[in-house]
């Protein structure tokens, strides 16, 4: 192993190298030196001992962990949410007071979103806001609809899905309004928003992310 450490330079490794090529006594007085300050803390018999008992690693190589996989935590599928009756609201919870404080944090909400509604906001930048807005807690009104029976509801929205509205009514109903063939009102301080249901047909997360093309005219 000593003879190893304190072996002679090969002349064509020092003229590569643009070294001067030592003799044994001054390897082995460089290596021991070179060790004192690299190991301060050790004598030079622990030195010693070290190299001819065990392999110097002169370079740290570490060990490369393991990623571990994720396990991907599986929801309930909408069969399931339908049996376990997840977004059923109980006949005593259907109260319009109960629910008022909802459409209170929905107003300030919307005001927030559209930087405070102000008199001279554009009504086009608020409208483009209010399509992308969540509506949960919103009051809403249907103002035309291809069943004359729906037009007149009022109430605040307390779900919405894909094609339906679910609202709770002053008179403490939960009334159940498709989108389709009806235009819903609403409005928030001063600024009413005209909904066209048939171009509504979008779960709320799915609204945030889709661009709505302006038209001239919808029918129902």
């Amino acid at each position: 192993m000593e003879s190893v450490i304190y072996s002679k330079l090969p002349p064509q490794a020092a003229k590569l190298l643009d070294l001067q090529p030592q003799g044994s006594k001054e390897a082995e007085a460089f290596v021991n030196a070179f060790l004192k300050r690299s190991m301060p803390q050790l004598k030079n018999e622990a030195i010693q001992d070290e190299l001819t008992r065990k392999a110097v690693v002169l370079e740290h190589c570490p060990r490369r962990r393991k990623k571990e996989k994720r396990k991907k935590t599986k929801g309930f599928s909408a069969k399931q949410r339908r049996e376990m009756r997840l977004f059923e609201i109980k006949p005593e919870q259907q109260k319009y007071e109960s629910f008022l404080p909802l459409h209170e944090l929905w107003k300030q909400y919307i005001r927030d979103l559209c930087n405070g509604l102000r008199p001279d906001a554009q009504p086009q930048m608020i409208q483009a806001k209010l399509l992308k807005a969540d509506l949960h807690g919103a009051i809403v009104t249907v103002t035309k609809s291809k069943c004359p029976s729906y037009v007149g509801i009022t109430g605040i929205i307390l779900q919405e899905m894909k094609h339906i509205f679910k609202i709770i009514t002053k008179e403490d109903k939960l009334k159940v309004i498709p989108k389709i063939n009806n235009v819903f009102s609403l409005e928030v301080d001063g600024f009413i928003s005209h909904i066209y249901g048939s171009k509504f047909q979008l779960r709320a997360s799915e609204r945030s992310a889709k661009k709505f093309k302006a038209k001239g005219t919808i029918d129902l």
